[in-house]
């Protein structure tokens, strides 16, 4: 690895703390600038990196130590900065969802392949040894033949704890098009692309009220349907039931397993990095603890920059890509489409795969 990747960061809200963390223990990569709307955030967040400026947008994309753009800001403008940062002739490397829609995502895709740069996108949570060792089990055979995988995502909903939740319950929110990503991207990484999707989607509540914080107490209005379930049909044949829900108070229900011919795996939560990874075979009819086998080790939100500065220097495709960020937020779409329309809808894009984390790997040392 030659220099560091030069990271400007637009957006330094909650989400900015995880990454900053894993940048300050990462040799492959390196803040520079920090753009906010709010530049007592972003004074913050650069204070944190020794030689980062707090800076505007607009310098930001125009500086010369500035390779990627880290697009942390609200999902609505995800595009736009997007673009904004391809035409200064950045890479951009951004927080899921990649785009509001899925025809905005295209564009990004487009502009970003005609000026020859690159563009990442969350979750990399599926590079870590949770997901990683989970997929190295499946492509081992251990549970052999994959047909089925259930996955489930439930929460009273994010008002409880957030003091600005409004845009989880306006268009480009709501559970799937939040956390959905976490789940679908780990399905492609365990069974692969989706080719067909039915579902049904529904809005209890015709409002919402922030619990806690300077709003608490504040009621607004709830514009997507908030608790969603849908089956995907993978290109290799495997069927999962998915169920994400704003609306469910507790559950007991595994976060994803993934069932085969010869035995059962348990995954860990996809929005977690690590986890245990349990195997139930028919020549060993018991949860069995696995060991991490595969992924990054203590990894945390930003590992998929990294993963980026190195595919870069190595000239080799980066694993939190865009393709699959694609595919994923078109199979969300394609899922509230079906419930829409009460009919089967067939996914316009598909992805390969990416390249599996051998190892696990410690990135810390600069791997």
């Amino acid at each position: 690895m030659g220099r560091a990747l030069r990271i400007g960061v637009v957006g330094a809200g909650k989400i900015s703390a995880q990454y900053s963390d894993a940048f300050s223990r990462l040799p492959q990569v390196a803040v520079t600038a920090v753009a906010d709307l709010d530049t007592g955030r972003a004074g913050a967040l650069a204070a944190a990196h020794p030689g980062a400026r707090a800076t505007s947008l607009d310098d930001l994309l125009a500086a010369d130590d500035v390779d990627v753009v880290l697009n942390l800001t609200i999902p609505a403008v995800h595009a736009e900065v997007a673009l904004a940062a391809i035409a200064a002739g950045k890479h951009v490397y951004g927080e899921k969802p990649l785009a509001a829609t899925t025809e905005e995502a295209r564009a990004v895709l487009r502009a970003a392949e005609a000026a020859g740069v690159r563009v990442g996108c969350a979750p990399d949570t599926v590079l870590g040894t949770g997901v990683a060792t989970a997929r190295a089990a499946v492509d081992a055979g251990a549970i052999g033949v994959p047909h089925a995988a259930t996955a489930f995502m439930v929460t009273p909903g994010h008002e409880r704890w957030h003091h600005d939740p409004e845009f989880y319950y306006r268009p480009g929110g709501g559970p799937l098009l939040d956390m959905g990503p976490y789940y679908l991207t780990a399905l492609v990484h365990l069974l692969g692309p989706v080719r067909r999707v039915v579902g049904a989607a529904s809005r209890p509540q015709a409002t919402r009220t922030i619990g806690q914080g300077p709003r608490g107490g504040t009621s607004f209005d709830v514009e997507v349907d908030t608790h969603v379930t849908a089956i995907l049909e993978h290109d290799g044949g495997a069927l999962t039931t998915l169920l994400v829900s704003f609306d469910t108070w507790a559950a007991r229900l595994p976060r994803i397993e993934v069932y085969g011919g010869e035995g059962s795996l348990s995954v860990p939560d996809p929005n977690y990095f690590d986890g245990e990874v349990a195997l139930f075979t028919r020549d060993a009819p018991e949860w069995t603890a696995l060991e991490p086998r595969a992924g990054y080790l203590g990894a945390g939100r930003g590992y998929g920059v990294a993963d980026l500065a190195l595919a870069i220097d190595a000239g080799q495709p980066h694993r939190a890509s865009a393709d699959v960020a694609l595919h994923v937020l078109d199979v969300m779409e394609s899922v509230l489409s079906a419930a829409g329309s009460h009919t089967a809808v067939e996914i316009t894009t598909t992805c390969e795969r990416p390249e599996p984390v051998a190892g696990p790997l410690e990135l810390t040392a600069g791997a």
